[in-house]
């Protein structure tokens, strides 16, 4: 799922960075307080002098990201619990030996035979065609092969 890549990187990488590249004349505008010098990246505090004031500021930024991830594993774990009172949050082993393709009528994350269609999908198309261009299946005749010419064109229509 693209939710740890998108939200948990690229926020931690944003916050570590913010922390890393934080200006304080900028940070004047944020925090609104008299001593906002105090409020200096890591980098700005190596070219100043203001080490300190540079490690400082990034423990609060990291201190913040492992506040984030607690919060967020406190209540994912407690949504989840409170879900599981009234539906099981697993399938049952016979639906997970059945598979995708049998609990929904289609197989997820198919990198293989792109095009293909379960007949027992409810869904019979994305873009509303009948018939994806290279696809391996016809409903009106058999399989057709990689290499068999096929009667549809680019819409989806038959020829």
């Amino acid at each position: 799922m693209a939710v740890f890549h998108t939200h948990a990187v690229a926020g931690s990488l944003g916050g570590i960075l913010t922390g890393f590249f934080a200006n304080p004349k900028l940070n004047r505008l944020f925090y609104m307080v008299p001593e906002w010098q105090h409020y200096i990246g890591l980098s700005y505090g190596l070219h100043s002098g203001q080490v300190k004031a540079g490690f400082k500021q990034m423990g609060v930024q990291l201190l913040g990201i492992v506040f984030v991830v607690t919060l967020n594993v406190i209540m994912t774990s407690l949504i989840c619990l409170l879900i599981r009172l009234a539906v099981p949050l697993r399938l049952s082993e016979e639906e997970l030996l059945n598979g995708d393709d049998a609990v929904h009528g289609e197989e997820a994350y198919a990198l293989w035979g792109d095009g293909e269609k379960f007949e027992s999908s409810r869904y019979t198309s994305t873009y509303g065609v009948e018939e994806v261009p290279g696809s391996r299946t016809n409903r009106d005749g058999p399989m057709m092969g990689p290499d068999e010419d096929n009667d549809f064109n680019v819409l989806g229509h038959s020829s």
